[in-house]
């Protein structure tokens, strides 16, 4: 694994990636390569809406092209399980235009 990515301390941890599509998922970071493709363990997909709350789509293991990821942050666990995202309410993200 390649030290420059800054991925290296989130293995293990859950975090949240916002892809080039618009898409949020979120699950537990167990690997990446130099290309930043990376591999998510227990993931699923939040999907925004501004009419009902947040929709959760489980996707379990997942892996995630590097050139289709906008950002990768990490999850505050104890944060996140405080919401109710049944009660949020957001617009869907954009897809990302180069």
């Amino acid at each position: 694994m390649s030290s420059g990515l800054g991925l290296e301390n989130l293995v293990d941890q859950t975090i949240s990636v916002i892809t080039n599509d618009g898409r949020n998922i979120v699950g537990i970071l167990k690997g990446f390569d130099q290309a930043t493709n990376i591999i998510l363990d227990e993931s699923h997909e939040r999907v925004y809406s501004t009419k009902e709350g947040v929709q959760q789509l489980v996707l379990g293991l997942y892996i995630i092209r590097g050139d289709n990821i906008s950002i990768v942050g990490e999850l505050d666990e104890e944060l996140d399980a405080s919401l109710d995202l049944s009660l949020l309410r957001a617009h869907p993200l954009k897809p990302v235009i180069h």
